[in-house]
């Protein structure tokens, strides 16, 4: 089939009224016009010729950008592996520490939250916390409340991944927003299920009465994904899980005792460093570890002590993130030039898929990389691209932005076309909480303990009561989607948003909340005072914060001091060539004017030396007489 003929893919026409179908193609000079109800409905027939009827040079394309794609999302997932090995070399001692103590219910959900925020791995503070559960370090009920917080500190990673798209502003409003509906559901979720377990014991309760009368063990499962990918990753880092649970049950006080570093013979591999090392005092691995498979990785080195481990740890993590957002942008880039020609009326059709199936599809997605950071994560660039759509994401004409949108493609936003909505990347987020529960469930296999069974139940169920309790009803459903549509909008304003969220959301709330929460478990009559004071302070100033934000005017108050920092920072990148335009005006004046350069300046010192207030008028009266006498000076010799 022609070019020419097709209605789905057309490189002629230009503008959506130069076709006969009236759609609108990316790419098109009017792309940013169109809105969602304008978009038509697109027949299957449609969509089987734009998928399949391709000539040779078509396909030829599509096999290369199929094969770049993969080739970018590969090292994509690889960074995201490296991030979350860096991230529990640095900081598996101090999450195996936090972890360490049975506490109570705040501060052990502030705990799982700020473990799994240091580790980037909702999946292995869960593992860690079944087993803990199953060596009966930490009992079911703080279990409970550890996976929890676990639920709110995994959606780090994709905000994160949401940062890398500072680039544009278009694509980081939509990424930020994309992202932070799942941090929203996670917080919602929480906000309602915990005082209700708190209250009631519902989790506790619903996962004894489905508890069988013994759990046998299993093999542990690794997904396709992981060893796809892993291999590599454990030839740059591998770190030693076993030190963030020895750490946490209190079988060594802390990641001291594992250093320096010591292989028998000082042969670097699995067998003198691992193997032989088991039950020897003073030898052995510290928070690096060595592969089994691939043997000992890069970064791993005999007698290390632990600042070297760090050390290491920091360069790795300093490596994976300028590696995501280099793989980030190719993988956007061909996205975008994939999309190009496209009808929006296909995607919307081909994309359309019912919520109940995109929880599904999330699910299974999670279950074969077993990470919902990866899965979120990966979503995240489609959104911000566009492809997962935020509909009505720019603010409404009352509510202007100090940025307008570009008109060119690689700016423009899909906002309004509806190719896919936020409404559908919301079940996507919820299906990856779902399938993140199977890592628990297959580590409380392998411990072979009813209770930590137990604990990856109350995670599932969790997960689903979440689900049940924010997505069927619409107008439930609206709450965590326009969060995040306001979010998203903030970011035109400031893009030091995002990076001011994550450090407010993940870590100064909870560690507040956790100082609070010790002050009332010390005994004491004193720290008991100090923290209700402390918290009714807290309460009211919150109080005075949602009556200044609602009635005094403090949203629009705080929107325009935004608008006034990027105006200051606009007009400070500019102003070096403004201040050379504005020099080379002064040079065409004095030109036409024939005023002498020194004459000038004189003329400049004379107006600025006045200090005296009893003269303002006669100083005045003769700045304003020189330039006259000097028009006339020029007049004379121009004649």
């Amino acid at each position: 089939m022609s070019t020419a003929q097709d209605p789905v893919k057309s490189d002629r026409a230009a503008s959506r009224k130069d076709r006969p179908t009236g759609s609108t193609h990316f790419g098109d000079n009017d792309f940013a016009e169109e809105t969602t109800p304008e978009i038509g409905d697109a027949t299957w027939g449609e969509v089987g010729r734009a998928c399949c009827v391709h000539d040779a040079m078509g396909w030829g394309k599509i096999f290369i950008g199929v094969c770049i794609a993969c080739f970018f999302l590969y090292f994509f997932l690889f960074s995201l592996e490296l991030l979350g090995n860096a991230a529990k070399v640095l900081g598996g001692c101090s999450a195996g520490g936090l972890m360490s103590e049975d506490t109570n219910p705040v501060a052990a959900l502030v705990i799982g939250e700020l473990a799994t925020a240091l580790v980037q791995s909702s999946s292995t503070t869960t593992s860690i916390v079944v087993t803990l559960v199953g060596a009966e370090a930490v009992n079911v009920k703080t279990g409970i409340y550890l996976i929890m917080g676990a639920n709110i500190g995994t959606s780090v990673t994709n905000t994160i991944v949401a940062m890398g798209q500072m680039g544009s502003g278009d694509q980081l409003e939509r990424a930020f927003a994309g992202a932070t509906v799942h941090d929203l559901f996670n917080l919602l979720s929480v906000a309602v299920l915990f005082p209700l377990e708190l209250i009631t014991g519902y989790l506790f309760r619903l996962t004894s009465a489905m508890l069988p009368d013994s759990v046998s063990k299993d093999d542990k499962w690794n997904g396709p994904i992981k060893k796809i990918v892993s291999p590599l990753v454990s030839r740059v880092l591998k770190p030693n899980k076993n030190v963030i649970k020895e750490v946490a049950v209190g079988k060594v006080e802390s990641c001291d005792a594992y250093y320096p570093v010591q292989c028998v013979d000082g042969i670097e591999d699995y067998k003198h460093c691992v193997t032989d090392t088991k039950g020897i005092e003073g030898q052995g691995v510290g928070l690096i570890t060595c592969d089994k498979k691939v043997g000992c990785p890069a970064f791993f080195q005999h007698g290390a002590s632990k600042q070297d481990d760090a050390t290491s740890g920091g360069i790795c993590l300093f490596l994976s993130l300028v590696l995501l957002l280099l793989c980030l942008m190719g993988l956007v880039n061909v996205l975008q030039r994939g999309l190009m020609g496209m009808s929006t009326r296909v995607i919307y059709k081909a994309t359309k898929v019912p919520g109940v199936f995109a929880i599904l599809i999330g699910a299974a997605i999670t279950i074969l990389v077993q990470s919902s950071s990866i899965t979120t994560s990966v979503l995240t660039p489609l959104v911000g691209l566009g492809v997962i759509q935020l509909e009505q994401m720019l603010p409404p004409p009352s509510e202007p932005t100090s940025v307008p949108p570009s008109p060119d493609f690689s700016q423009t936003p899909l906002v309004g076309l509806g190719v896919i909505q936020l409404e559908q990347m919301l079940p996507l987020t919820l299906g990856a909480n779902i399938g993140t529960t199977i890592t628990g469930l297959l580590a409380a296999l392998v411990s072979g303990k009813v209770e930590a069974l137990q604990v990856a139940l109350a995670h599932l169920f969790f997960n689903i009561s979440g689900i049940i309790i924010w997505y069927p009803l619409p107008f439930m459903r609206k709450v965590p989607l326009e969060g995040a549509r306001a979010l998203g909008r903030c970011t035109r304003r400031s893009r030091s948003i995002p990076a001011i969220y994550v450090v407010i959301v993940f870590f100064v709330i909870p560690l507040l909340l956790l100082g609070l929460s010790e002050l009332f478990q010390q005994g004491s009559v004193g720290y008991t005072v100090l923290g209700a004071l402390l918290v009714i302070f807290v309460a009211f100033a919150i109080v005075r914060f949602v009556w200044w934000w609602k009635r005094q005017e403090g949203k629009e108050k705080f929107l325009a001091c935004l608008d006034r920092r990027q105006t200051m920072s606009a007009t400070t990148k500019t102003l070096p060539e403004d201040m050379q335009y504005l020099k080379a005006k002064v040079g065409q004046l004095m030109e036409h004017t024939g005023l002498p350069e020194d004459e000038e300046e004189g003329v400049e010192v004379e107006a600025l030396k006045p200090v005296d207030e009893e003269e303002p008028r006669e100083m005045s009266d003769a700045t304003e007489e020189e330039p006259l006498d000097m028009t006339g000076t020029s007049d004379s010799k121009g004649e």
